[in-house]
């Protein structure tokens, strides 16, 4: 594979802006105001300064420029096959976007009363229904921010309940093949984690889980499928023994993507479960910015959700914050409607059958990449997966040759590294998630990319370890970046 950028001679570099432009240049041209010719009685004159040491002046089109380029260099699932595993990074497609810049939507003020915002409400309780639907579970609130946020107000609300039975209780279960947020989650609610060992077939065994039960288990934490792609198959018979002890089921709704249209989680004996509407309905990432995290609930929960709660008063929407046993609100206004806008429309534009065919999909190129690649690498269980699949570096390590080699010589070949090292109950991981999303001519070039990447560990493997050799910035010293971080710029 050859970087066009290096065959026509240009620099892999792109300096800061702060070391770029000159003195005087400037990029806009406005007129004076007023505010300017009063100076200082306007602001204070200790809130005022006359320059900005070192503060980059630049033309409109250096900075054009610097950013487009930096654009053009992502990794992203716009532009690349980006396999990163247990977080279904899913195309996000521009017709949800286009609806979401809607004026009547984006232009939306969060303080808008509800009797001039029926439309949005509308959305709400119609995205809430298909939530509910598609999960087999009572009432979903839209209100969290993020998959961990929806996690955090689902064992909030589960801390609720026991609360008014008369105990909080003290522990929760989670086994090794859990999300890796449910610990925190769990812990952050005041609740000892007790860890759930996995059989040797990867999954949960219900042998285990019963000694762990008693009057002080709160809940137990399930990802279904669990982070090794897998079907937690007794889980309907794990739930029961929970319940028989007066417990909740959590089910981390973060692998949705293979149960959409074909499972429901409320068919299982979850009591409550959070959806990442970034993973199976294609909202974008938050990265820090918008996201969200829907949580829905089994009826013996419904009073305890966030409020506000949507409302219908005969034909009229509003905002409700009439539950006595709620947990309160947990997000400023009603979470990020934005992205509800966007799932919304995903659901719509698809259907039932459509979100059907989405999950096949899913699991029919999981398997495929997992069949290409037997022998290849080693497979963590022989099972079948659903959403993603599992290898261990043994056959890499037996060269000098780690997991962390094989991510980023996978860079060089144009794609983003798969999730790596985790879940740690497999020995150098390598976690796979393809996602409906892509084509097999896709998955072939990716197949072919990691079996070239295993032969040249054979035959060279410290070209491998030097990886990656292709990218703007080589491999990095990620000790020192930890502990000697450089977050903002000094002039040396």
């Amino acid at each position: 594979m050859t970087n066009a950028n290096e065959t026509r001679g240009f620099t892999l570099d792109e300096p800061l802006l702060f070391e770029r432009g000159s003195r005087g240049r400037r990029g806009y041209t406005l007129p004076l105001l007023d505010a300017e010719e009063q100076g200082g009685e306007t602001l204070p004159a200790d809130l005022c300064r006359d320059d900005l040491p070192d503060f980059p002046e630049l033309s409109e089109m250096e900075v054009l420029r610097h950013f487009l380029r930096l654009s053009q260099w992502n990794f992203s699932a716009a532009t690349n096959f980006y396999p990163l595993g247990s977080c279904t990074m899913k195309y996000n497609p521009v017709l949800n976007e286009k609806l979401a810049r809607l004026d009547g939507f984006a232009n939306l003020h969060p303080l808008t009363p509800p009797q001039a915002a029926q439309g949005a409400l509308e959305l709400m309780m119609e995205l809430e229904k298909l939530l509910a639907e598609v999960s087999g579970m009572d009432a979903v609130s839209l209100q969290p921010a993020a998959g961990a946020h929806g996690e955090l107000a689902g064992m909030k609300m589960i801390r609720a309940y026991h609360v008014g039975q008369g105990s909080p209780r003290k522990k929760v279960l989670i086994p090794q093949s859990a999300h890796g947020t449910n610990p925190a989650s769990s812990a952050l609610c005041g609740y000892q984690v007790v860890p759930v060992q996995s059989n040797d077939e990867g999954m949960i065994d219900p042998a285990a889980v019963a000694p762990l039960l008693d009057a002080e288990t709160a809940a137990i934490m399930v990802t279904n499928p669990n982070t090794l792609g897998l079907f937690e198959k007794d889980i309907v018979k794990i739930a029961a023994a929970v319940h028989e002890k007066g417990g909740l089921v959590y089910l981390d709704g973060a692998n949705m993507n293979a149960l959409l249209g074909v499972a429901k989680p409320g068919h299982m004996g979850a009591d409550v479960m959070q959806f990442n509407l970034h993973k199976t309905f294609s909202t974008p990432h938050g990265g820090g910015g918008p996201g969200a995290g829907p949580v829905a609930v089994r009826s013996v929960l419904a009073d305890f959700l966030p409020i506000p709660r949507v409302v219908k008063r005969g034909d009229r929407y509003d905002l409700s914050e009439d539950l006595p046993k709620s947990i309160g609100r947990i997000r400023a206004f009603y979470g990020n409607f934005g992205m509800l806008v966007r799932a919304y429309a995903y659901m719509l534009s698809l259907g039932g059958d459509g979100m059907r065919r989405a999950t096949q999909m899913a699991i029919l190129n999981a398997n495929y990449v997992r069949r290409a690649l037997e022998g290849v690498l080693d497979i963590a269980y022989d099972e079948a997966c659903l959403h993603e699949c599992v290898f261990s570096d043994s056959q890499l390590e037996r060269r000098g040759v780690e997991t962390l080699d094989l991510a980023k010589r996978l860079l060089d070949h144009g794609f983003y590294a798969p999730t790596i090292y985790f879940p740690q109950i497999v020995r150098g991981a390598i976690m796979i998630e393809p996602t409906e999303s892509e084509t097999r001519e896709t998955l072939d070039e990716f197949i072919a990319a990691v079996k070239s990447i295993v032969a040249e560990a054979r035959e060279n493997p410290e070209h491998v370890k030097g990886a990656p050799h292709r990218t703007r910035v080589s491999r990095l010293d990620e000790v020192r970046a930890a502990r000697q971080p450089r977050l903002r710029w000094k002039r040396d």
